[in-house]
């Protein structure tokens, strides 16, 4: 792998939702790319469609997303309020690109973000990852329970 491009877009991803820009800032079809990403790479992501991706990103405080050859390999974003919480979602890097350290970029790209790293706590929800998250400085919360309320 040659070095990889890491893109820090601007809140809302608006080059990524409109333009596809992807590596060099080139138009590349990103939101395509990121769907494949997100569809090869999870188990949650299969319904997903271009339409909700560029909703997800308008709304995204932060996004981060790394490439390779024309090819996003690595993705991550960040809700917040800037003062009292932060959360970071989709944090996704392609099975092919794993344990080479992409991941811990996309997370440090995120916490460092001026809108993150001053608030009083940032959340991370994952089902696979807890070793990864764990050695990041996060720890599990005994005195919070995640509840969900579906729709």
């Amino acid at each position: 792998m040659k070095n990889p491009i890491v893109i820090k877009h601007a809140q809302g991803a608006p080059g990524l939702r409109f333009l596809g820009i992807g590596a060099f800032f080139k138009p590349s079809r990103g939101i395509q790319k990121l769907l494949r990403l997100l569809k090869n790479n999870t188990s949650w992501a299969s319904i997903r469609t271009a339409k909700d991706i560029k909703t997800m990103l308008k709304k995204s405080s932060v996004v981060v997303s790394i490439w390779s050859n024309n090819q996003m390999i690595g993705f991550g974003r960040a809700t917040t309020d800037e003062s009292y919480r932060a959360v970071l979602w989709d944090i996704v890097i392609d099975k092919n690109y794993q344990n080479k350290g992409l991941g811990k970029i996309v997370v440090n790209n995120l916490l460092k973000n001026r809108a993150i790293y001053k608030v009083e706590k940032i959340y991370i929800m994952t089902t696979f990852c807890n070793d990864f998250y764990s050695k990041m400085g996060f720890i599990n919360s005994e005195n919070q329970k995640l509840m969900v309320f579906e729709l």
